[in-house]
């Protein structure tokens, strides 16, 4: 209660004619005029008071929307996390594979086939969901969505910072980071010992 306007009056009206009904002496004359100004002041107050408690009910509504829809958008985070995980691996399968040549097995290449099947479904499944995959590698370098592992000096023709390797790609959920993708830096300038 540290806000005057929270403070009630000292004396309302009401107590001064009481108190004057009481013969006790009042504190101020008691001419109508004086009477209409105590009462406005305390009409006066009690409209600020209604009106900053109006103004604090809106801004409790307006965090408590802003919290559940936060709430809404990244309560599976942790799920998120763990699911990129497991798409990464599935990257890491593939890759693993050997390169694709004239005349390889055809069971070789049925389940090269499936397994890319299977990565571009699951790719369309986080994405209905709100997890991207952002690739990092000829992009500038980004704090927010990178962490650099390694710095290399910049080949010819390759502006310093820009992403050289990208062992990982960027996550998102909705916009936020879920995993920040592991990059090889250009490096900046010489470097003197």
């Amino acid at each position: 209660m540290s806000d005057p306007a929270e403070t009630p009056p000292e004396t309302t009206a009401a107590e001064q004619t009481n108190a004057a009904q009481d013969g006790a002496a009042p504190a101020t004359e008691h001419t109508p005029e004086a009477r209409i100004a105590a009462l406005e002041a305390e009409v006066t107050q009690f409209r600020d008071r209604w009106l900053r408690a109006e103004a604090e009910m809106q801004n409790l509504r307006s965090r408590t929307q802003r919290e559940v829809t936060d709430a809404r958008q990244y309560a599976i985070q942790k799920f998120a996390g763990d699911v990129v995980e497991a798409a990464q691996n599935l990257r890491r399968g593939l890759d693993a594979l050997p390169v694709k040549a004239e005349g390889e097995p055809e069971l070789l290449t049925k389940l090269r086939e499936g397994f890319e099947g299977v990565e571009r479904s699951f790719l369309g499944i986080l994405e209905r969901h709100g997890i991207a995959r952002t690739e990092a590698q000829g992009q500038p370098f980004d704090p927010e969505l990178h962490q650099a592992m390694a710095e290399q000096p910049a080949p010819q023709g390759v502006a310093p910072g820009t992403v050289l390797q990208a062992w990982t790609p960027a996550w998102t959920l909705n916009g936020r980071l879920l995993k920040p993708a592991m990059v090889v830096v250009a490096a900046g300038g010489s470097r003197t010992a």
